[in-house]
């Protein structure tokens, strides 16, 4: 029982992750003395054209993070689904 809970709570931190940047994106999340990756690239718009890499490496913050969960959540699925060992 623990194991599908444990997949789907991986799987989920990357959509949470999304979540709360897109949130904090608009303005709605935390405040500035807080650093969050959506405010970071919040911040950055203004200089997109002049200064591209203070809203490319947040940008690629958020992305390697949620990449990184749904892959760990994926390979956990793998390894501890009991039907796919019963295939091979």
């Amino acid at each position: 029982m623990i194991s599908p809970i444990l997949v789907l709570a991986t799987l989920d931190v990357g959509s949470i992750i999304l979540r709360i940047a897109g949130m904090t994106f608009l303005g709605l999340g935390a405040q500035p003395p807080n650093p969050e990756w959506g405010a970071m690239l919040n911040d950055g718009r203004p200089y997109m054209y002049m200064a591209p890499w203070i809203m490319i490496f947040p940008g690629l913050a958020i992305l390697i993070t949620v990449l990184a969960f749904n892959l760990i959540g994926d390979g956990l699925r793998d390894i501890l689904d009991p039907r796919e060992t019963q295939r091979t």
